[in-house]
């Protein structure tokens, strides 16, 4: 399984950004797909999860009606859409998977919003 995360970077607030996540070595259709984040000194936390089809999605509160979570199963690709990014938004970003009983993240990226 490898997941690689791209898109992050500096943003100010009230910014927009797009991270992307590749994944190979799985049956990626068959899975359900997750983008979690971890700010300095923070516990990992679940943002965006997106079913199988891309037809049901979820989000923390936190983030709702701001992030939009997205997949191309014929691509192999899962997205999340970041507006009216906050500061407190900022954190590495980590693509996750459930793979054959096993935990699988990417290395993250780093989404930095700050004027």
């Amino acid at each position: 399984v490898q997941l690689v995360e791209s898109g992050g970077g500096l943003v100010q607030p009230g910014g927009s950004l797009r991270l992307s996540c590749a994944a190979s070595g799985f049956t990626f259709s068959n899975y359900v797909m997750s983008w979690y984040r971890q700010a300095p000194g923070k516990e990992r936390e679940l943002v965006a999860i997106i079913s199988t089809t891309g037809d049901s999605t979820d989000y923390a509160d936190s983030v709702k009606g701001r992030f939009t979570v997205s997949r191309d199963n014929a691509k192999n690709m899962v997205s999340l859409q970041m507006n009216s990014l906050k500061p407190e938004d900022t954190a590495v970003y980590y693509c996750y998977a459930y793979v054959s009983r096993k935990r699988s993240w990417g290395q993250g990226t780093q989404v930095t919003v700050s004027s």
